[in-house]
């Protein structure tokens, strides 16, 4: 006979958890494994909620594991290392993004890949090693291997620095693999949201010029001039998308809802490339002739690896980018998920966990 949540482990834990696909979340009981040789154990006291955790309390991509208790965008503060633990020590200042685990053997680990490998163990909802579930950062606290906690620097606020181990990395890393990173390039940013509003922030740092392309004519002052973009282009306007044909190095698609792609595609210059980063729940459209007739490539990318998640967040910090934020209680969690259906946030609801999260 299985054992509950609260049984499976030795350390007692609480945190919120959905129940069903109503996605309503409330007070869970549950437990953490024991702090293993490797293992860091730390006291959570932020979490970000990303549109993913949305998706998972509502099963909406039909893969949610009840009861589910979300979160991968967690900062906190050491309080136990294991005895082989050489990167970080009590007191320190960490997060934990999407993965805590993988093979560590296959050719994706070998090159600080673990977000693509076969057996990567996410934050929430997936199974552990262990035969026992992950649960997320929606609670207390957290126990996970060294090699899944980045350290998050000094300068770098933990409540708007926590979005960035989820939302920054997922920009970042298609912007530094498809070169869409060098100064003087054009970069499109398609969505002004969690992911958008952030990689208009890296663009900038990179030194590029950049573009952001919406659907929402009213979010265009928000654009230019308290996030930094260049220009602003209306998607649904034509007279505007035809002036602005083949004139971008590269876009970077961070939509999650139904969209063409054509549109985009004219856009990007020869050898352009466009990246989509989001995850609609219909799946786009993909006209061929018009890769064809620029050579043009459409990517995909997913979050990153641990090292790079390092060296984003470095940056980050360096380059003072954060994400813009909305700070709330625990139990106004719901609350949140449903203006997140609404797209009612600028741009990342972030739980204060340290001084909300209490047990009755």
């Amino acid at each position: 006979m299985s054992k509950s949540p609260e049984q499976e482990h030795p350390i007692k834990a609480f945190g919120w958890a959905a129940r069903d696909s109503s996605g309503v979340l409330s007070p869970f009981q549950f437990s953490r494994r024991a702090t293993g040789d490797e293992d860091v154990k730390f006291k959570v006291l932020y979490c970000g909620v990303c549109h993913s955790d949305l998706h998972c309390v509502k099963n909406e991509w039909g893969i949610s594991n009840y009861p589910l208790l979300p979160g991968h965008e967690v900062a906190g503060e050491v309080t136990e290392v294991g005895s082989k633990v050489t990167k970080f020590k009590v007191g320190d200042r960490v997060g934990v993004g999407c993965i805590v685990g993988g093979c560590h053997s296959c050719e994706n680990c070998n090159n600080d890949l673990e977000n693509y490998c076969p057996q990567s163990v996410q934050t929430y909802n997936s199974i552990h090693f262990d035969g026992t579930m992950t649960y997320g950062g929606y609670s207390d606290i957290m126990v996970a291997h060294q090699r899944y906690i980045v350290r998050m620097p000094e300068n770098m606020p933990l409540d708007a620095g926590a979005p960035l181990l989820c939302a920054g990395i997922t920009v970042y890393s298609p912007l530094k693999y498809y070169g869409l990173c060098n100064p003087g390039m054009h970069l499109g940013v398609v969505g002004l949201g969690g992911l958008g509003h952030v990689a208009v922030k890296f663009g900038k740092a990179f030194g590029m010029k950049v573009t952001v392309i919406s659907t929402s004519p009213n979010k265009k002052q928000e654009a230019i001039e308290r996030l930094g973009a260049d220009a602003f282009l209306v998607s649904v306007d034509q007279e505007q998308m035809q002036a602005a044909t083949g004139t971008m190095d590269g876009i970077i698609d961070t939509v999650s809802a139904e969209h063409a792609l054509a549109p985009l595609i004219g856009l990007v210059k020869t050898h352009g490339k466009i990246v989509c980063v989001g995850a609609p729940e219909i799946p786009p459209q993909l006209p061929v002739f018009p890769l064809l007739m620029g050579r043009k490539m459409v990517g995909g990318s997913l979050i990153g690896g641990m090292k790079e998640t390092q060296e984003m967040i470095d940056f980050a910090a360096k380059h003072g980018i954060t994400a813009d934020i909305e700070v709330i209680p625990m139990d106004y969690i719901n609350t949140a998920m449903d203006r997140l259906v609404k797209a009612d946030v600028k741009y990342r609801f972030v739980i204060d966990i340290a001084n909300s999260l209490t047990q009755a």
